[in-house]
């Protein structure tokens, strides 16, 4: 029988902590900052880990805290605030639990108008025509103020939208015409559809649509080329029915079924016309890393794992206890067969997640990308993320770095673009000895170098999920 041993020791101390929300002075204790560093990144994540005596299960059920490093010329500065969600304004007022949660149910629990789950809002983080953006897996995102991260209130795109329309956490970006594009699943079981959404820069609804899906799927990411929106539909089917009718969470209504086949669902961006769909195979995709036309091929570029990883977020601390692998693959699709006529694996299986692209490349021809791994993947036992990875598809390579024992990492790297070079890499970093969240700073062209520069942060924040980069100028 193979040993069970605990590979993340401490990390129980990431989900106890008390003081989440706060701002100060980011101070370098080791390193130097690069020079001209200007800007702010963004996080959102998951804020608490239960509420009154009610701890959650699931990684994905406590309420969003949105974090923000500001690089300034004279000071770095960190904040981080809650998103003032109904579900977490009505929950401090009540002083305890109120709503189900992806994994959390109880006696007694709510869905909003009964229909769905009550966002935390706690997934990513976008600015967007003059707000920042927090979004959850459910529902509408929430407005916050840039400067001082105060909630505004629910974003309905000058009232295009309402709290029935479905949205999902993974909005894309067209940097050159600041239009946003998104979507969201409607999982009636008879007819499963996915809803498509084009917005201006000033933030209006420009275009809508919605488009058949082969079953009734979770979605949590897409692709944006320069002429497609693309979405790998794998066979993680959720009973909606169960979820509305049985009192389960998400988490015990979602099931894999490997057998019915993953596929790519391809159509056009300026019109979001069907354009079909290409068979892939039996693998989950959860992220998408960058997507771009080669030609009269389409170049779709994926984390594929082999099977799904939300059952892996559960049961809190104890996260991927037996996470599956995963990597980062390249699809070739031929778009006037629609046929898979390539498919190259790099050699990084270490379940990796939370991939980021250079903003300037979304969408073209490209190298670079960095992401998240585990290094204990294939062995038993609780894990977190330790190890940073840059991919350079053009070498085929795969460069890491990990971090030191106690250390994990505590949240999605963000992206920073230089002058010259690869530009530079800002992400948290949780200590479980100390209980500290750190900021690390990498060239993310020498990633194996490890960190440029370590800032210690004012309080520490549990781990957070996606982030972005916004540059001073704006």
């Amino acid at each position: 029988m193979t040993a069970v041993r605990d590979h993340a020791p401490g990390l129980e101390r990431l989900f106890e902590l008390e003081r989440v929300e706060g701002d100060g002075d980011a101070v370098v204790v080791e390193g130097a900052l690069p020079a001209g560093l200007r800007g702010v990144a963004y996080w959102n994540g998951p804020g608490a880990a239960g509420r009154g005596d009610l701890r959650y299960r699931h990684w994905l059920d406590g309420d969003g805290l949105v974090a923000a490093l500001r690089f300034g010329e004279q000071r770095t500065r960190f904040a981080s605030r809650f998103v003032q969600s109904t579900k977490r304004v009505e929950e401090e007022a009540a002083g305890r639990a109120l709503y189900r949660t992806f994994g959390t149910r109880f006696a007694g629990d709510r869905l909003q108008m009964g229909l769905g789950l009550a966002s935390p809002v706690n997934v990513s983080v976008y600015p967007f025509a003059g707000h920042l953006l927090a979004f959850g897996e459910q529902g509408l995102p929430w407005a916050l103020d840039l400067e001082t991260l105060e909630t505004r209130g629910e974003h309905t795109f000058l009232g295009a939208l309402n709290a029935v329309s479905p949205f999902s956490a993974h909005p894309a970006y067209d940097r050159g015409s600041g239009e946003m594009f998104a979507f969201g699943v409607s999982f009636a079981a008879a007819a499963p559809l996915v809803h498509l959404y084009r917005f201006d820069a000033a933030g209006g609804l420009a275009r809508r649509a919605r488009v058949p899906l082969p079953f009734a799927c979770s979605i949590h990411d897409f692709g944006l080329s320069a002429r497609h929106a693309l979405l790998y539909a794998s066979p993680y089917l959720l009973d909606a029915a169960a979820l509305l009718r049985d009192g389960r969470t998400v988490q015990e209504s979602l099931a894999w079924r490997p057998e019915l086949g993953s596929r790519l669902i391809v159509v056009r961006r300026d019109d979001f016309t069907p354009v079909g769909e290409v068979a892939l195979g039996q693998r989950y995709c959860l992220h998408w890393i960058n997507a771009f036309e080669d030609g009269d091929t389409l170049v779709a570029d994926v984390v594929e794992l082999d099977r799904p990883v939300y059952d892996q977020y559960e049961v809190l601390p104890d996260l991927f206890r037996a996470v599956a692998p995963g990597r980062p693959a390249r699809l070739r699709i031929d778009l006037a067969t629609l046929t898979l006529i390539d498919r190259v694996e790099l050699d990084y299986d270490r379940a990796p997640d939370f991939p980021v692209v250079a903003a300037a490349d979304a969408g073209r021809a490209y190298s670079r990308c960095t992401m998240l791994g585990i290094s204990a993947t294939g062995s038993p036992g609780r894990k977190f993320f330790d190890e940073l990875a840059a991919v350079d598809w053009s070498a085929g390579a795969v460069e890491t770095w990990r971090a030191p024992p106690g250390a994990y990492f505590a949240s999605e790297p963000v992206h920073v673009p230089s002058a010259s070079g690869a530009g530079h890499l800002v992400c948290l970093s949780f200590d479980t000895r100390s209980a500290t969240t750190s900021g690390w700073i990498f060239d993310a062209g020498r990633v194996g170098d490890g960190p440029l520069a370590r800032l210690a942060l004012p309080h520490a924040v549990p781990a957070l999920f996606h982030g972005v980069w916004e540059p001073a100028s704006r």
